[in-house]
């Protein structure tokens, strides 16, 4: 034990979320071990090693496929290749940023020089500026940051306020429910949710189907040890097989976030974001560690992924959840 690290003491140690460690580890960029007479799974130095390394090419925007092929491959051309490409990337990034700079002081200076002028006006009688805005790619201009890595993506605090926060409502809805605590419980629930799904065809009865999750419970020490709650909502005199059980959700007014999977460090984002807003407050129970305070997530799109069962965990949507209600 002395020179092996839990998942929560590793998550800690690096600053990365544990669902963004078991994802690293379901796509092979690390492994855990079970040592002898320990219940729970651990990380050797070597991994804790690897992980750095991970983290340092995630800062330098390095996406974890391309990762997983750097740390897979002994050739130093493919390394190579895959960081000219990204540098292509960024090449082009710089000269549309460049582009959109100087646009941008051309019309200070102009707006200084006219103050009554209107923009569309301004625009429409500039030469050229009209043609070269349009010809901008929205692609290449956004910065393909790693939303994971929490110091990368916030360059001060104005960047950091979450602008798309949707206030949405929740309507009641019966459930089937599956729960695992124990090792990489989101992966046992989620799987006994999914092939309740297809076996009972319900994304053909129920279209509309939805797929929420929470801890439960949340994890209470360093070792992490939790456990998931998956739930997918049915037809009300739907049969549900064991060990699946049926539910009612009330539903309610939620706070939505979306993220892509693995940034789940966004919670805080969110829970400041519901903290400061003038017209909602936080509706669930904090104490509630069993449940997760009242705050769930959503799979978005989950009829999509019965259907395409080789869907790559990070090209996953995911709604962060929180209860709110008015002021």
């Amino acid at each position: 034990m002395m020179n092996t690290n839990t998942i929560t003491q590793v998550s800690k140690r690096l600053g990365i979320s544990t669902r963004m460690l078991r994802y690293y580890e379901q796509i092979g960029l690390i492994h855990s071990k079970r040592l002898e007479g320990y219940a729970y799974r651990v990380y050797d130095m070597e991994t804790i090693t690897k992980l750095k390394q991970i983290l340092l090419l995630r800062k330098l925007r390095i996406s974890a496929k391309q990762i997983k092929v750097i740390l897979l491959n002994q050739n130093a051309m493919k390394t190579i290749q895959i960081f000219q490409q990204n540098i292509s990337e960024i090449d082009e990034e710089i000269t549309a940023l460049s582009t959109i700079k100087d646009i941008l002081l051309h019309f200070v200076q102009k707006l200084s020089d006219e103050t009554n002028i209107p923009l569309v006006e301004l625009i429409e009688n500039t030469d050229g500026i009209g043609g070269i805005i349009e010809s901008l790619n929205l692609v290449s201009i956004n910065f393909k940051e790693d939303q994971t890595m929490k110091n990368l993506k916030k360059a001060d605090e104005k960047l950091s306020t979450l602008k798309d926060v949707r206030i949405i409502y929740l309507p009641p809805a019966t459930v089937a429910a599956a729960h695992h605590i124990g090792d990489d419980p989101e992966t046992h629930s989620n799987y006994l949710i999914d092939e309740f799904v297809r076996n009972s065809k319900l994304e053909q009865i129920k279209p509309d189907l939805r797929h929420y999750g929470f801890n439960h419970p949340n994890p209470v020490d360093e070792t992490g040890f939790h456990g998931y709650e998956s739930w997918v909502t049915i037809p009300d005199d739907f049969e549900v097989p064991q060990p699946l059980i049926k539910k009612k959700f009330k539903g309610g007014l939620y706070a939505a976030h979306m993220i892509p999977f693995g940034n789940f460090d966004e919670w805080e984002d969110l829970a400041k974001w519901v903290h400061e807003n003038e017209l909602y407050e936080f509706a669930g129970d904090w104490s509630d560690q069993e449940h997760m305070c009242g705050l769930m997530d959503e799979h978005i799109n989950y009829y999509s992924h019965i259907h395409l069962k080789n869907t790559e965990p990070e090209t996953m949507q995911i709604d962060l959840l929180m209860p709110i209600q008015e002021k």
